[in-house]
């Protein structure tokens, strides 16, 4: 089986839906929790056949309250690219996986909304990422990703919403596989979120079904460009 290390920033973001597709793939996952009295990032990718970072909404990379593991999920995700281990960075976790591959982070105000994103590659994921899927965007920052990154969907303001990078890793400005019970659980954790994320919040719970239905396609397309079922998880 292969085991993925996930970096969860905080109680309310997890997996969500991912957490079925890996599972039913026999891929297993470790959570790391910086967060919590006694938790910590992984000093190195031993051990680990892929690296999941996930957002962290209200903290920022470059802006806002700062990330408190930014250092140390920095240098762990070096170690995965050094390896040529998959990485998925999700929300403030593609800032992160930009940043380690080369590219870059731009500030930008914590956003919380429903929107669209739209494909902008027939080849993307390997033909398996929809035309056009709901994405919620709950970050602070964007992805500025590396000059050799190939961005497979923009959202409605033309900004990445993918982008794929040294064969085997992606950036997902959204999470693919959100839950609105995680959304409803960050307001109520933390005073810095958004006046509209009430709204945002019930926009998702009308999509909900439409996002789990993409998310059948987009797992099938993720599991194969991260090689994560094949005899060798490491790309050619």
């Amino acid at each position: 089986m292969r085991t993925l290390c996930v970096v969860q920033h905080t109680e309310a973001e997890f997996l969500g839906l991912l957490e079925d597709h890996f599972e039913s793939r026999a891929v297993r996952f470790h959570y790391a929790r910086p967060f919590v009295p006694g938790g910590a990032v992984p000093r190195t990718a031993e051990g680990f056949d892929g690296l999941v970072l996930l957002g962290a909404a209200p903290y920022g990379v470059v802006s806002g309250m700062l990330l408190p593991s930014l250092a140390a999920e920095l240098r762990l995700t070096r170690d995965f690219l050094a390896r040529r281990l998959p990485v998925i960075g999700i929300g403030a976790g593609a800032v992160i996986l930009s940043v380690a591959a080369g590219g870059g982070a731009e500030e930008s105000e914590l956003e919380v909304r429903m929107t669209e994103a739209h494909r902008i590659r027939a080849d993307a994921l390997g033909g398996m990422l929809p035309a056009t899927y709901p994405l919620f965007l709950c970050a602070r920052d964007r992805a500025v990703p590396p000059p050799d990154a190939a961005i497979l969907a923009h959202d409605d303001a033309g900004r990445p919403a993918l982008f794929a990078l040294c064969g085997n890793c992606l950036g997902f400005s959204g999470h693919p596989g959100i839950k609105s019970g995680m959304v409803e659980d960050l307001v109520l954790a933390f005073d810095a979120m958004p006046d509209q994320s009430g709204a945002a919040l019930e926009a998702l719970r009308v999509r909900q079904g439409a996002l789990a239905e993409a998310l059948s396609a987009i797992m099938v397309g993720v599991i194969n460009v991260t090689g994560l079922m094949h005899d060798d998880a490491q790309p050619a």
